[in-house]
């Protein structure tokens, strides 16, 4: 007798676990809907909450954030005195300018250019605000100086360029580079990117607000409805009890006119 049991028990477990991996799985899915109508349901949280990081993200960008300006000089190597121009000196002049970058790492360059300016910055500091490149296929090197003082980039820029000239024929023993341009006046600050960042206090700002509501959905494990008590223990529910404010009013007023 207790073999037939077992055998008829086991179908209706199998049953019940599918059904209950079943619903676990829908639990996913309906989760996904729920914090979705959750989200649109705080849509207005989200947006406030934006728009907080956007006005930040604009008072930090415009009050508290140094404007930074670049000037730029431009050298052109040579690597004879030679008027003919043939293939071998492009190759050879292109080969000098990706050697030439490395001058502006010397220190002593540096201390020149801080020498005839009378500048308060330490070597280390200038060499920090210079950037040199050498655009592909070309013999040019750009020197780049960034400053939150715009006449001050434009001076070291071609203060660097001036000292970099002598030093090179001096010390390398070829051609002085001439200067193929001179740096302009900067009009306008290359950093910081105000639209940038204003995009990016909105984003932050939105994605801030879904991340709290999505955290206080998921850590909310309250019994609410009939269905919840469903998808938390596989069992269908067979009542409820609802339990009205009315009730218990009437409930306390006749107790106390049984009192008096």
């Amino acid at each position: 007798m207790a073999e037939t049991d077992t055998a008829l028990h086991a179908p209706n477990q199998s049953l019940a676990t599918s059904a209950r991996t079943a619903d676990r799985n829908a639990e996913v899915e309906i989760d996904l809907g729920e914090l979705f109508l959750r989200l649109l349901d705080k849509w207005y949280i989200i947006v406030a909450s934006a728009l907080v990081g956007t006005l930040l993200s604009g008072i930090w960008t415009f009050f508290f954030v140094t404007p930074q300006y670049e000037a730029t000089t431009k050298l052109y190597i040579l690597n004879s005195d030679d008027s003919v121009i043939n293939l071998s000196s492009l190759q050879l002049g292109s080969q000098l300018a990706n050697d030439y970058t490395y001058v502006f790492s010397n220190w002593h360059v540096h201390e020149q250019v801080l020498d005839r300016l009378d500048l308060d910055y330490n070597y280390k500091t200038l060499g920090s605000m210079v950037r040199v490149t050498n655009p592909s296929n070309t013999r040019l090197l750009d020197i780049t100086v960034t400053s939150p003082d715009p006449q001050e980039a434009q001076l070291i820029a071609n203060t660097y360029a001036s000292v970099a000239c002598e030093f090179i024929a001096k010390v390398m023993k070829t051609v002085e580079p001439s200067v193929f341009q001179e740096a302009r006046l900067p009009s306008a600050p290359v950093s910081p990117s105000k639209s940038r960042n204003l995009i990016l206090g909105f984003l932050i700002g939105a994605l801030l607000a879904v991340g709290v509501i999505a955290v206080m959905f998921i850590a909310d494990d309250k019994v609410r409805t009939a269905d919840d008590v469903t998808k938390l223990l596989g069992l269908p529910t067979l009542g409820v009890v609802t339990m009205q404010n009315a009730m218990h009013g009437d409930t306390k007023r006749s107790g106390k006119g049984a009192k008096g």
